[in-house]
């Protein structure tokens, strides 16, 4: 296995843990919080998205899907355009509502096949590249790579768990 199966592999788990977690959600229970503080389902999905999509993005050198295929409008969200979720207070996690799980699903799927279509084609050698030269040191693509698969995980992990402690109430 090479590093571009390894990297396909790793985001192809996460779109199935997605699914998982998102599909037979009602609306109640995407955006139920297991405290007033809490994240929601349908925001830790919307923000894991998110985040696979502006960083892939960025080192693919191509816009957004969030923008090319105008997700931004169709989620209506009252953010700019370019949120991701970072810092986002409580308030604005609450406003991070759809009417179906169909929408968190189809945004996902549509970042997840451009993620995808952009791994494949990358060699080990590619994976050095500086992508981000803010950090001491430089952030390589194999790095950048990694740190976005980690913190979907996460999310994705974090929305199971919701998931599973709101259906046990």
């Amino acid at each position: 296995m090479n590093s571009a199966a390894l990297l396909e592999d790793a985001f192809g788990r996460i779109r199935e843990t997605v699914h998982e977690v998102v599909e037979g959600c009602t609306p109640d229970l995407l955006h139920a919080r297991l405290d007033p503080g809490a994240n929601t389902i349908a925001w830790l999905v919307w923000h894991l998205t998110r985040v696979q999509d502006d960083h892939v993005a960025d080192a693919a050198g191509r816009e957004q899907v969030w923008l090319s295929e105008d997700w931004v409008g169709r989620f209506g969200l009252p953010f700019a355009p370019d949120a991701t979720g970072y810092g986002h207070s409580r308030a604005q996690v609450a406003k991070v509502r759809v009417d179906s799980p169909d929408l968190l699903l189809g945004y996902h799927d549509a970042v997840h096949e451009e993620t995808v279509a952009y791994v494949r084609g990358l060699t080990n050698a590619a994976l050095g590249r500086i992508v981000d030269e803010s950090w001491s040191p430089p952030v390589t693509l194999g790095v950048r790579l990694v740190s976005v698969l980690s913190d979907d995980l996460q999310h994705a992990g974090q929305a199971a768990f919701v998931r599973g402690a709101l259906e046990r109430r």
